[in-house]
């Protein structure tokens, strides 16, 4: 979500309803926004597709580990940086996680060679660094964006990344998200 969407998404606080958006503040430690990812799972089925967009740094891993937490997935959600594509299956009879990070992809071609399509339908698919990119996947998504409106993307702030505010843009696209209540 770009500014002006971020924006539009902050006049919306409160209403939580899709299409609307919701603008989050989440406290300043790594636990806050676990918990705040558990809450978002509640909402997600197998087919969803949620793009993660923020700096360096804002949260979007620790965000998605508590995606999986949620779902309850095996494995460590670690950010899959150099991997590009990391699975967790279920634990029990939910969907499997499928963390992406686009970081490195540099076209859609790349994206997909990744065949997420394969697994989309089965699985929750979230995609780290995918705007302008991963929206091709599928018409419905959850757009999340993180910010940190404190502090930059210096060693010094990477070294303290779970430390600070955070505000959390989180809209719903198409069909599948109208009329859910997103978290807030």
């Amino acid at each position: 979500m770009t500014g002006r969407g971020l924006e539009a998404a902050a006049g919306a606080q409160g209403a939580g309803q899709a299409g609307d958006g919701a603008v989050v503040h989440v406290p300043g430690d790594a636990d806050a926004m676990r918990a705040y990812g558990r809450r978002v799972a509640d909402l997600l089925r197998a087919g969803d597709l949620v793009v993660l967009t923020g700096p360096l740094g804002a949260g979007k891993t620790t965000f998605t580990q508590g995606l999986g937490e949620g779902l309850g997935v095996r494995g460590q959600v670690a950010s899959p940086t150099f991997i590009i594509a990391r699975v967790h299956p279920p634990l029990g009879a939910g969907p499997a996680l499928v963390h992406v990070d686009a970081y490195r992809l540099g076209s859609l071609d790349e994206l997909d060679a990744l065949d997420l399509d394969e697994s989309l339908e089965d699985s929750v698919t979230v995609v780290e660094w995918g705007e302008g990119l991963a929206e091709v996947l599928s018409e419905d998504r959850l757009e999340v964006t993180i910010t940190r409106p404190v502090g930059g993307t210096s060693d010094a702030d990477l070294e303290q990344a779970d430390v600070g505010e955070r505000h959390v843009a989180v809209r719903g696209v198409g069909p599948r998200w109208a009329g859910v209540v997103l978290p807030a």
